[in-house]
């Protein structure tokens, strides 16, 4: 089964195409979407949180709920149909609820694979470090999936990444 990782410019393409049953969109509270035609409104994650690391003034930043949110949502992904997954851009937010959910639903897989896979796949990758911060403790996962991220370093610059696909399962690469 596939993860799709998507800026919000190819949602309508993706969700067409690859024909998902699940879709998470992390948008600031202003842009977020309303469900896409093709996707049921309970299997929609809207997450409305800026791109942030930090706290900043008058934004939201992603939260250890946000982050909980989304490990729930996709550990009921039943994994029939693909997942879609997309931020504004498709490099920060939505990369990092992609690796996020290949650590969630693959407990004890080391995570440095899945953080080369999520940048072997998409080469601007570059996951939101809050989120990945909050999950690493959700998912006790020690230090770990902090350690893999940052072991990347900085994705290919660009303004808006394209569509991706990881394997939900390092086996069927």
């Amino acid at each position: 089964m596939m993860i799709y990782v998507s800026p919000l410019s190819a949602i309508e393409d993706a969700i067409r195409d690859v024909k998902p049953s699940h879709l998470v969109s992390l948008l600031d509270p202003e842009t977020m979407i309303d469900t896409p035609g093709g996707i049921e409104p309970a299997r929609h994650l809207r997450l409305s949180v800026n791109d942030i690391a930090e706290e900043i003034d008058d934004l939201v930043p992603p939260g250890e709920a946000h982050v909980e949110e989304l490990i729930r949502f996709v550990q009921g992904w039943d994994q029939k149909s693909p997942m879609l997954v997309h931020c504004w851009a498709g490099i920060s937010r939505s990369t990092a609820a992609a690796f996020i959910t290949l650590c969630a639903l693959n407990e004890g897989h080391p995570e440095e694979e899945f953080a080369r896979l999520v940048r072997a796949r998409g080469s601007h990758a570059h996951p939101n470090r809050l989120m990945v911060r909050h999950a690493d403790r959700l998912l006790r996962r020690e230090g770990r999936m902090m350690a893999a991220v940052e072991a990347l370093g900085p994705g290919r610059a660009c303004w808006e990444g394209e569509l991706f696909s990881i394997p939900l399962r390092i086996d069927q690469r």
